[in-house]
């Protein structure tokens, strides 16, 4: 039976956190979770600042026709403003990433396509997507021996990170009940989920998904022969240290780091697999460390479960986007 004061860490924990966590749902990155106090206009001391700076526009006809591909964190869902573009299910902020360097790099509309969608896997490279709000074409469909430029971010869905980070979350309500592991002698609930007997289960999962990119890269290659090839990696999500970060996230300060440790074995397998390939590895990670989900919210790139700037859950931010712009056109200008 729960003590008053085990319920009282239960109700601590749980709050807004935990809601937010079952709004992610069982479908990776289909979370249409509004933004905290959206009714009230946010202080102008914590809106996204906007990098004024960028890097020296590229002036070569190489630079399109450009095509983005890529899952969320590349579309940018609940960044003002969304697109107008088709399907609209797959949340395309026209401040995402791919807009940006489009527009630094003063691309027509006719040379850019933005086919990034909310929840795609690399399956959904080759084949259409449903949505919730319309059918996206498979995604490579828009490439052709024209095409000069090529972004591709994908693979946290093949991972499952948003159920990840939710079970993760039921995970740390559950620890803090328990007396924050006093009880139940564990302190990395999470982490004791998914790995066992020195088998880690989100590792197997990176290890496929890297295969299966592998794949999709030889198909970009053979498609559009001509274009220039960058695998954008992800930013920090979570910190590398627990410090704080139970509060933004509603944690086990122990599977912090594990979380994090995860997120970067993926980028390890991305930066393999484009350099295997042929491809452009572009590092956002490096730009947004102390910038993650659990840093201030006046520098973050990277929204907590419950966003305090246009967002969703555990994305970027527009800052975020920008810092992930600004990184494909540093690799964009870089010597070849």
């Amino acid at each position: 039976m729960k003590t008053p004061t085990m319920a009282g860490l239960a109700t601590l924990a749980a709050g807004g956190v935990f809601l937010a966590a079952v709004t992610l749902g069982n479908d990776d990155d289909h979370d249409k979770t509004p933004v905290a106090v959206t009714h009230q206009k946010t202080p102008a001391t914590n809106s996204p600042t906007i990098s004024t700076t960028s890097p020296t526009t590229p002036t070569s006809p190489e630079n399109g026709p450009y095509v983005a591909l890529g899952d969320s964190y590349t579309s940018g869902p609940n960044i003002p403003s969304q697109a107008d573009s088709t399907p609209a299910g797959c949340d395309r902020s026209d401040r995402n990433y791919p807009s940006l360097v489009a527009e630094q790099l003063a691309l027509k509309p006719a040379d850019f396509r933005d086919m990034s969608c909310t929840g795609a896997t690399i399956a959904d490279l080759t084949s259409p997507q449903s949505t919730d709000n319309g059918v996206n074409r498979a995604q490579l469909s828009a490439l052709s021996d024209e095409t000069r430029l090529v972004t591709i971010g994908i693979g946290g869905n093949d991972i499952g990170f948003s159920s990840l980070i939710k079970q993760c979350v039921k995970s740390g309500v559950l620890y803090y009940a328990m007396g924050s592991g006093k009880y139940t002698g564990v302190a990395a609930p999470c982490r004791e989920e998914y790995v066992s007997d020195g088998t880690d289960e989100i590792q197997q999962r990176i290890d496929t998904a890297g295969t299966r990119l592998a794949t999709a890269l030889a198909e970009v290659k053979r498609r559009a022969p001509q274009a220039e090839v960058y695998v954008v990696g992800y930013p920090a999500i979570l910190p590398a240290e627990a410090g704080d970060c139970g509060r933004e996230m509603g944690l086990a300060p122990a599977d912090v780091p594990f979380l994090h440790k995860e997120a970067q074995s993926l980028n390890t397998t991305l930066r393999e697999r484009a350099a295997a390939a042929g491809a452009v590895y572009v590092d956002t990670y490096k730009p947004s460390v102390g910038r993650d989900a659990c840093s201030d919210r006046t520098t973050r790139w990277i929204e907590p479960m419950i966003p305090l700037a246009p967002a969703a859950p555990v994305h970027p931010n527009a800052r975020g986007e920008r810092g992930m712009a600004d990184a494909v056109l540093d690799a964009v200008d870089a010597p070849k």
